[in-house]
């Protein structure tokens, strides 16, 4: 199996592109073409090799999510044109990242063992254990950072700052929670409970939309609905669906994307385990199995792709 670690195309009437941790992006006036690669990020840095199957993998996931979720929030998304791309409007990105979160997991119950009782400026009880269901949702937002590592933020200082307007973050609020929530339906219908997420938004023509991907594994986590209370009870490792294996094999190896620190090698055994594992997400949480493609000509197929989409979009 081949993987697509970068594109580097050419394309007639393009105004742009920028290549983000994980996606190449193509700009055409006020419409993008995002290639989702499978290059794989971790503690906000890019693992030396590509996941077969990873890019197809989230995209198809973020398509189904966003197709389910636009009655919710409007999303930037035109057409699904291939496994890989998604064709859009180009919007402006709000520089925050709305991280939701249901349960005291990750980066949360990290904190929260340090001692740690306010997260991002909202309080949390005592007494809670490692993914216990928090008493309600809550927002716990990120800068969104080019470059380096996303920060913890509070929503008083995101106004303070002036990042983000009131009555903008309001709105975005509003859309996050309404999204989890969703969220949550669709995944109890496939026997699994969603943790934590994240959103992003942007602005075009003065209309907020829903950017970037909604519900995947890589910017969600989910535990598994059967057995949850009871491995809770019993003080057990929850059974999740995210991408906090990866994370988890990088602890494990001395790398937390630390200054210092150096990426464990990902041997071809270990490549091919993560493959398996985003192929196992991509069942469980679309209820479909991935389909077989042609690996020997990826790029060929995703050049066709966009120039057929962006010529239609243009009609």
């Amino acid at each position: 199996m081949q993987s697509i670690k970068e594109t580097n195309f050419k394309f007639a009437g393009q105004t742009g592109f920028y290549r983000g941790k994980v996606r190449d992006v193509y700009y055409f006036g006020d419409v993008m073409a995002m290639v989702a690669t499978d290059r794989i990020s971790a503690f906000d840095v890019v693992l030396p090799k590509a996941i077969p199957d990873k890019g197809r993998v989230l995209n198809q996931i973020a398509a189904i999510n966003l197709k389910a979720t636009k009655e919710i929030a409007q999303n930037w998304v035109i057409s699904t044109p291939d496994p890989n791309v998604t064709i859009g409007f180009q919007c402006e990105p709000f520089p925050v990242e709305m991280v939701v979160r249901g349960y005291l997991a990750g980066h949360a119950a990290r904190e929260y063992k340090l001692g740690k009782r306010v997260l991002c400026g909202v309080p949390l009880p005592e007494g809670l254990k490692e993914n216990d269901r928090l008493p309600n949702p809550i927002i716990t937002p990120t800068t969104k950072a080019k470059v380096g590592h996303d920060e913890d933020i509070s929503k008083k200082e995101i106004l303070s700052r002036g990042l983000v307007s009131e009555a903008d973050y309001s709105l975005m609020e509003k859309y996050a929670l309404a999204l989890y929530q969703k969220g949550n339906e669709m995944a109890a219908e496939r026997g699994l409970i969603l943790v934590d997420t994240k959103y992003e938004f942007g602005t075009h023509k003065g209309t907020i939309y829903l950017i970037d991907e909604v519900h995947t594994p890589d910017s969600s986590r989910y535990f598994y609905l059967d057995g949850y209370e009871e491995r809770q009870r019993k003080g057990e490792i929850q059974k999740q669906l995210s991408k906090e294996f990866v994370r988890q094999w990088l602890i494990e190896n001395g790398f937390q994307g630390k200054e210092g620190q150096k990426v464990p090698e990902m041997t071809d055994e270990i490549v091919g385990s993560i493959s398996d594992r985003y192929k196992e997400l991509y069942a469980k949480v679309s209820g479909e199995s991935l389909d077989d493609i042609n690996y020997d000509k990826l790029t060929e197929r995703i050049e066709a792709a966009i120039v057929q989409a962006i010529t239609n979009s243009k009609k």
